[in-house]
């Protein structure tokens, strides 16, 4: 029991710090590449429309990992503040039944999960960033699925 809510209070108040600094790891990414091109000069329009160059590439996988960190204290701030007594999960232990308001508490986050996933995975596709929109995609709807799985005191 300790351990789990431990990692989870742990990333929730230490991950918001790691997605800004990795944030401003990606910006100095994107700023020591200027001077690179950022789109293929070889093939069609098509085929350097979705095969970024190099230094593109390298923006977008650092800027996936900011992503996940950024997920990762989401996640553990939904669980975090649901487990005081919204989920009855063993491994968090037992505070006790909290007040009704807390029953839409579940749903209320899976669907802010899901549009997280799906606003930050379309800026992403804008933004031609292909690694990032796919970790979006891959990671925040499947923590949407866990949070809805676990069990609550109202259902």
């Amino acid at each position: 029991m300790g351990f789990a809510i431990l990692f989870f209070g742990l990333a929730f108040m230490a991950g918001w710090a790691m997605a800004l600094i990795w944030l401003g790891y990606a910006v100095s990414v994107l700023w020591r590449g200027r001077g690179q091109p950022w789109v293929r000069a070889d093939g069609g329009a098509f085929e350097r429309l979705l095969l970024p160059a190099p230094a593109y590439l390298r923006f977008d996988r650092v800027l996936a990992v900011g992503a996940l960190l950024a997920d990762l204290w989401l996640v553990s701030g939904v669980v975090v503040l649901g487990s005081d007594g919204i989920f009855t999960e063993d491994w968090l232990g037992y505070p006790g039944m909290m007040d009704p308001s807390g029953q839409e508490y579940q749903a209320e986050a899976v669907g802010m999960l899901r549009a997280a996933a799906w606003w930050s995975a379309a800026a992403a596709i804008l933004g031609r960033c292909w690694t990032t929109a796919a970790a979006q995609l891959a990671v925040l709807p499947l923590s949407a699925l866990w949070i809805a799985s676990l069990d609550t005191y109202y259902g």
